[in-house]
C-alpha cells in the first residue's frame, strides 16, 4: 500500500466532498477487488499443503519425528502437529 495525495488522484469535486468528512486526516480506501485467501495468489498455500502431505507420508512409512524435523528444518512439535493431523493449511 502506498501513500498518494488525494489532489493528485481525485477530481476536485470529489476531493471537496471527501474533505467534508475527513479533512486533513489519513484515509484508507480498500481495494474494490475480492480478497484472495492467504497464500493463494503466490502458491504458498499449495506448496505447504504438498510439503505437509509428504511429511505425513514419510511418517507413515516409518521415518521418525526427529529425522523429519531435521530434513524439513521444522521443530519436532510442528512435525507432530502435521503428522497427527492437528495442523492443516
Amino acid at each position: 500500500m502506498k501513500y498518494q495525495k488525494g489532489e493528485a488522484v481525485l477530481p476536485s469535486h470529489l476531493l471537496q466532498e471527501v474533505q467534508k468528512y475527513v479533512d486533513g486526516s489519513l484515509l484508507y480506501i480498500p481495494k474494490a477487488s475480492k480478497k484472495v485467501g492467504w497464500g493463494c495468489s503466490n502458491g504458498t498455500k499449495e506448496a505447504l499443503k504438498d510439503r505437509n502431505s509428504k511429511i505425513a507420508r514419510l511418517f507413515r512409512e516409518g521415518q521418525s519425528i526427529g529425522k523429519l524435523s531435521e530434513k524439513f528444518y521444522l521443530s519436532e512439535e510442528t512435525i507432530k502437529k502435521i503428522v497427527y493431523g492437528r495442523k492443516q493449511v
